[in-house]
């Protein structure tokens, strides 16, 4: 690898919406480019959440190496910080070792977070706080609670789901306690010498392959995981279950809806949450966008390929 431009690491990153193509693209990537992948997706960090992460298997991994995926119990918390440091970590690494990081992710706070250098507060927990906030959102609902947040950070709620609370209770805990919030401490220019793919489709198509998605996902044992999951001890507080799939699968196996309505629920959820990420990805001005509506994997491959190379020459 040549020597970085500005002393800065080189990296490659690709972004794009849920089910727009990610996977399959980045292992050819990664196998013309000799790169290894980081995973910028919050939910692959969590061991045994696979079906309803689209989590790439190791046939689909074809050889290349991944990283931050199944580096988290269920259990555990995981946050932007932490993504920030490990990837970063893996980042120089890498490229001391000579070799091309490939960050691949549809988690924009995390993506966004690294490449412009997000600069966190150190506020510090404050349990009385947070079982303050808890109770009323107990007594009031979550949405209360939720509201509070968008109008003390809303930047910071735009990236949290309203039905979150523990996610929500603790970004208020840092807007109280940190006094600023983490959306407004960046470094300016990018933290890398980097080229931001976006993958793009027509919306009716994306919401199309969704659709396709989660009935692949449940003919590949969406419920049977989430049985699992249940039954070896992990809760729908923990933050994994939180996920998209996850957290309408456990409701039908409560026994809250139809099979077709739990189904019909994760569909709509994840096309709500592509619009959020491509409401999100626009905020990015240096990403070079690539419709790859109705072209071939091979043709968008070299495109991308040919705009890479040019971009470190």
């Amino acid at each position: 690898m040549k020597k970085t431009r500005q002393g800065k690491d080189r990296l490659v990153v690709l972004l794009g919406p849920t089910a727009v193509g990610k996977t399959a693209l980045s292992i050819g990537l990664a196998q013309a480019l000799r790169a290894e992948i980081i995973s910028g997706d919050s939910m692959l960090v969590y061991r045994g959440f696979d079906v309803g992460t689209a989590k790439p298997t190791w046939e689909e991994r074809g050889g290349i190496v991944h990283h931050l995926i199944d580096i988290r119990a269920p259990e555990e918390h995981y946050s932007v910080q932490e993504f920030q440091q490990e990837a970063g970590q893996l980042i120089h690494l890498l490229n001391e070792k000579g070799r091309l990081p490939l960050l691949v992710g549809g988690t924009g706070l995390y993506v966004q977070s690294l490449l412009e250098g997000y600069a966190f507060n150190a506020a510090g927990g404050d349990a009385a706080f947070r079982a303050r906030l808890q109770a009323v959102a107990d007594e009031r609902g979550g949405d209360y609670i939720y509201a509070l947040l968008r109008e003390k950070d809303p930047v910071a709620a735009s990236t949290i789901h309203p039905h979150n609370v523990r996610r929500v209770i603790r970004a208020l805990e840092v807007a109280s306690t940190g006094g600023e919030s983490i959306s407004r401490h960046r470094r300016g220019n990018l933290a890398y010498d980097v080229y931001v793919i976006g993958l793009a489709r027509p919306r009716a198509e994306l919401y199309a392959r969704i659709d396709a998605r989660v009935r692949a996902m449940a003919a590949q044992g969406l419920a049977a995981e989430v049985r699992g999951l249940l039954a070896a001890g992990v809760t729908p507080d923990m933050q994994p279950m939180q996920g998209i799939g996850y957290k309408e699968m456990a409701a039908y196996l409560a026994g809250r809806g139809t099979w077709e309505e739990a189904l019909a629920a994760i569909a709509r959820a994840t096309r709500h949450f592509a619009k959020r990420q491509l409401t999100w990805f626009r905020r990015m001005g240096y990403i070079h966008w690539f419709d790859v509506s109705g072209k071939s994997e091979e043709k968008i491959l070299n495109e991308i390929l040919w705009n890479i190379r040019g971009f470190f020459r």
